[in-house]
């Protein structure tokens, strides 16, 4: 991953709310809330953009792998912007790339990435990630950083 990319680099923003719980006792937020606002980016883009069917549909994405990189303090009460882009697709696997923003600023508080594996609901064995889903994450797909 690249570690200097700056908003021009995302194809998708999301604003998120920090709240009273995400600050820890050294006043910003927690380091595990980021993997929130990752999961919040993401899951809001599948479900509005890609259909994503979170209650009864037959393929669920998984998540395999995960890591963020902090680069700076985020902390209540502020506003996270939350950009996204996809560098890789596979058949039923994605890797996307979350920077975490201050607004206004172009360097990210935190930078990191989310590997989802699209499984059957029932039987969790590997699915092709279906084609409303795959024409949303197409959208947010640039070159690999890493």
């Amino acid at each position: 991953m690249n570690t200097d990319t700056g908003r021009a680099a995302y194809r998708h923003f999301q604003p998120i709310t920090t709240r009273w719980k995400d600050n820890d006792v050294y006043g910003h937020v927690n380091n595990v809330e980021y993997y929130s606002y990752f999961d919040t980016v993401i899951n809001t883009w599948l479900i509005r953009e890609g259909g994503l069917d979170i209650h009864a549909g037959p393929v669920i994405g998984l998540c395999a792998e995960s890591h963020c990189r902090f680069l700076g303090p985020l902390a209540f009460p502020e506003t996270v912007e939350a950009g996204l882009r996809v560098v890789h697709l596979g058949r039923s696997s994605v890797r996307y790339e979350i920077g975490l923003f201050r607004p206004g600023e172009d360097r990210p508080a935190a930078e990191g990435w989310f590997v989802h594996v699209f499984v059957g609901r029932d039987d969790r064995c590997s699915q092709a990630i279906p084609e409303r889903l795959r024409g949303a994450l197409e959208r947010l797909r640039v070159e690999s950083t890493s």
